[in-house]
């Protein structure tokens, strides 16, 4: 008697919500949004694209826990910090985020349903300003120029055609050598004695903005008292 054959199929992973967003994050890093299907989700998670509404409503709901699950990832600042030191720390951890998922800078909560881990963070950045002496409108203000900042700056780097110091040396060597610097002086000088100096990097920029904005806010801070 012939044996019977063993299946060769995986055995399937019982689906849950986390699951299924931490896929669609997965799709979403390696291919951007436009690669983000219910389709491919479903091939993804080895189910038929129906059996994914079983957890999330529809694609909405979708990037909405995918947005909170990214707020998920970012540190929250600590009590243990003073407000600069705590918002500075988080504004780091935001980028890095950010980079790690740069699809994240437009795919943001629906505003209308945002997730634990949103408001979380939401309400710890507001409470650090609090209690790091703002007043409720300083608090508001400081909180808007943060995250704009950060949002902004992550938008920018992933519009670069370059990413490491050598491609950004060489591509600010063939702009240098196409631009005519009686045209544009001021844009020939920054990129002659600024980005094509050894070991350049774009990013570094992000962390001298960010001390010019706490710069700002504490001053305004003091002066909101």
């Amino acid at each position: 008697m012939t044996p019977p054959r063993k299946s060769t199929s995986e055995p399937r992973v019982r689906l849950n919500k986390e699951r299924v967003i931490g896929a669609a994050i997965a799709l979403a890093d390696a291919g951007g949004l436009d690669a983000l299907t219910m389709r491919r989700l479903g091939d993804e998670l080895n189910v038929e694209a129906m059996s994914v509404y079983n957890h999330v409503a529809n694609k909405e709901d979708l990037l909405n826990g995918m947005a909170d699950m990214v707020f998920g990832e970012i540190k929250l600042p600590s009590h243990s910090d003073d407000w600069r030191t705590a918002i500075r720390k988080r504004s780091i951890s935001f980028h890095d985020v950010l980079v790690r998922h740069p699809w994240a800078t437009t795919a943001r909560d629906s505003g209308t349903n945002p997730g634990t881990a949103t408001l979380r963070n939401h309400d710890r950045v507001i409470g650090t300003f609090r209690n790091g002496g703002f007043s409720i409108a300083a608090a508001a203000h400081a909180f808007s120029a943060v995250d704009s900042y950060i949002y902004g700056f992550a938008m920018q780097e992933k519009s670069l055609p370059f990413t490491t110091p050598e491609e950004t040396a060489a591509m600010a060597a063939i702009l240098l050598a196409q631009l005519p610097a009686s045209d544009y002086p001021y844009l020939a000088e920054l990129t002659a004695d600024h980005v094509l100096k050894p070991g350049y990097r774009y990013s570094d920029e992000f962390l001298i903005g960010l001390d010019l904005i706490l710069d700002g806010l504490d001053s305004m801070r003091i002066e909101s008292q």
